[in-house]
């Protein structure tokens, strides 16, 4: 069974069936009850025509539904509009599906973890992680915001901010988490980029592009993660770099500052050093500063603390994580970084230990637990 095919076909689906006159809530529940019964049949009996089995699947479980809560003399009339199986259209319609899941009776913040549910492929976990919020507490707005779009007609799509901020958080959740999704939000905001003239688009345009470049630097062939400072630089991809950097300068010149074009600006310098030591960390701390500006994402401040610890010593970095909350992820883990640089290898240890049982993922955690035994060998010499 193929689930990246299945995954990549599921937007274009459900866009099919919001299209044809299914309420987003119905049809979301439609192609999920498509794709059991395609796990279930196609080891056995594989289509020749994934996408337009999935259509007629999908279609046939919305009318099922109807059926059963429309009246008797109703239900022939609509196993005539029944679609026969044949060739699917060729249409990708998965970025209009973001921006109609951007829809105004949403607020952002709802609108965006639908969007991820229903069309990044992304489980409540992973929005959660995402949020900083519990599981519990996303998979309740999640469902609230499916009650408020349930008969809701999607005739007027959303906002840019919010449809940034779907691509963003996907492709985030893509470059780190369990599914592959940065290729996707890259073509997804390439689309847009080209349909839209907005230096944010192509700020976060760069960002994914600058941090994709990097990407087969930060693993090493037994899998384990390997830090920014320690990656082997010829593997990134240069190209990449050079087109992303041309985006946010660009972007930058036309003196709208957001954030994605900041955080470009922030990954830019990392990608722009021959070395890690030769990374211009004052200039990184000033583009924390803007980016602290612009949101009030603690993370963002998380970083900067890091940052500063670079720029103007450990100590002046710890200091500065001292004045944000301890419970923010991956706290433990810089404030064991910060130690480290600072020659205070005991405490360093016990926090790196510390870190890796709040590691959301099995390499962060394997990464930590190697960082706290190697200073640990190091202090028992």
């Amino acid at each position: 069974m193929n689930e990246a095919l299945l995954r990549s076909l599921t937007p274009s689906v459900l866009g099919i069936l919001v299209r044809r006159g299914a309420d987003f809530a119905a049809a979301e529940d439609a192609v999920q009850d498509a794709l059991v019964e395609a796990v279930r049949v196609w080891p056995a009996d594989p289509p020749r025509d994934p996408k337009g089995w999935l259509i007629t699947a999908a279609w046939r479980k919305f009318l099922d539904a109807t059926r059963a809560e429309t009246a008797r003399r109703r239900r022939e009339d609509l196993v005539d509009e029944e679609p026969a199986p044949g060739p699917a259209p060729s249409a990708d319609d998965t970025l209009q599906l973001y921006f109609l899941c951007a829809h105004p009776s949403l607020t952002p913040s709802s609108a965006v973890a639908l969007t991820l549910r229903a069309v990044g492929g992304l489980t409540t976990r992973q929005i959660a992680r995402a949020y900083l919020v519990p599981e519990a507490t996303m998979a309740q707005r999640i469902s609230r915001a499916k009650r408020t779009v349930s008969g809701v007609r999607f005739d007027r799509p959303g906002d840019v901010a919010t449809v940034l901020r779907v691509l963003y958080l996907v492709f985030n959740e893509g470059y780190s988490g369990d599914v592959d999704l940065a290729a996707e939000a890259i073509r997804l905001t390439r689309q847009l980029a080209a349909a839209i003239d907005h230096p944010e688009v192509s700020g976060l345009l760069a960002l994914m592009l600058l941090h994709h470049a990097r990407r087969a630097g930060r693993t090493a062939p037994d899998g384990s993660l390997v830090p920014l400072a320690e990656q082997d630089r010829t593997r990134w991809d240069t190209g990449s770099i050079a087109e992303g950097v041309e985006i946010l300068q660009a972007a930058l010149a036309r003196d709208r500052l957001g954030e994605f074009q900041a955080q470009a600006a922030i990954a830019a310098l990392h990608a722009d050093a021959p070395t890690a030591e030769e990374t211009d960390w004052v200039q990184i701390v000033e583009w924390y500063d803007e980016l602290a500006g612009l949101t009030d994402n603690p993370v963002v401040r998380l970083n900067r603390a890091v940052a500063i610890g670079e720029a103007d010593g450990p100590r002046a970095g710890l200091a500065a994580l001292a004045a944000l909350d301890d419970s923010l992820p991956r706290h433990t883990a810089a404030a064991a970084y910060l130690h480290e640089r600072a020659g205070d290898l005991t405490t360093a240890a016990r926090l790196y230990a510390e870190a890796a049982g709040k590691a959301p993922t099995l390499p962060e955690r394997d990464h930590l637990t190697r960082r706290a035994a190697r200073l640990n060998a190091r202090e028992h010499r």
